[in-house]
């Protein structure tokens, strides 16, 4: 796998007005000109406001994934959140963690282990999941590919159903 970096040329007097203008450091004044951020848009990408962020219900079936951990908090069911090792995945079982646990719901959390389960969803974890009695699992920054393994998932919460009420 060959890798191309690509260095972009900087602007140095560019760079240092935008520093200097929004009082930030030559580092991201220089992110931000490469990135092509124009400059009306600069003070919302340092500073967002919850009118900045895109309305999360035009995701597709947000409605149904807002119902099903309603339901689990109504119903109060043990809830796990599954996300990946890497920064985005952390700071993502962070965010949700917070926010729920705020609200006085306790919901645990799993990561997987980089050298031995690998990148993303996978069965033995789903196992130990399922053995924990965890009734709800919430994937964040993994699992939009992992079909096998979320038909593998609600295969197991459709047998244990199954099983409690026979």
């Amino acid at each position: 796998m060959n890798k191309k970096w690509q260095i972009y040329e900087t602007d140095e007097a560019e760079i240092n007005r935008i520093s200097n203008k929004y009082n930030i450091n030559k580092l991201l004044s220089s992110i931000l000109i490469n990135r092509q951020i124009e400059e009306q848009k600069i003070e919302v990408f340092l500073s967002p406001t919850r009118q900045n962020f895109h309305n999360p219900f035009l995701m597709p079936d947000m409605n149904i994934a807002v119902d099903r951990i309603i339901k689990a908090i109504e119903n109060q069911e043990k809830i796990i959140i599954y996300g990946d090792y890497d920064v985005d995945g952390i700071t993502s079982i962070t965010v949700l963690k917070s926010f729920l646990e705020d609200r006085g719901i306790h919901v645990g959390q799993y990561i997987p282990n980089r050298l031995e389960e690998g990148y993303g969803l996978n069965k033995p974890a789903i196992d130990k999941i399922a053995k924990e009695k965890y009734n709800l699992m919430i994937t964040v920054d993994c699992g939009i590919s992992g079909i096998e393994e979320i038909e593998y998932a609600n295969s197991l919460r459709n047998r244990n159903n199954c099983n409690r009420s026979s």
